[in-house]
């Protein structure tokens, strides 16, 4: 609902939901942090597509929902250098298995997704 923050003082651009505003907004930023919830709208939302118009050298941070990414296309950018790292903490299929490609890779930093399995979790949340 990006009309929700159009008039907001505090925001120089706003994106609309479409393929076009994610290819836009994609284009233009050094880094893009991912937040998305993984819904029937969202899954595989930022794929191919989305990374070839990727500014070059930005970084990619997720950590929304690991479906909502096409990993192959993911890893198609880091290696190819459209990409300059990335940042993930969800992933398609959780665990991260051990032959995933995304483990050989320099250009990235993997985090385990467990927040929740601290002792504070509860009270700090």
């Amino acid at each position: 609902r990006p009309y929700l923050s159009k008039d907001d003082p505090l925001c120089d651009v706003v994106y609309g939901t479409d393929k076009a505003s994610l290819n836009q907004l994609m284009s233009e930023s050094d880094y893009i942090v991912c937040s998305a919830p993984s819904t029937v709208e969202t899954r595989g939302m930022v794929n191919a597509d989305a990374f070839a118009n990727v500014k070059k050298n930005a970084v990619f941070i997720n950590l929304g929902r690991g479906p909502v990414v096409d990993e192959d296309a993911l890893i198609k950018a880091l290696k190819s250098g459209q990409l300059k790292g990335a940042a993930l903490d969800v992933f398609k299929e959780e665990p991260l298995p051990s032959d995933n490609e995304l483990w050989n890779l320099d250009n990235i930093l993997i985090s385990p997704h467990n927040m929740d399995q601290t002792k504070t979790f509860m009270n700090e949340a």
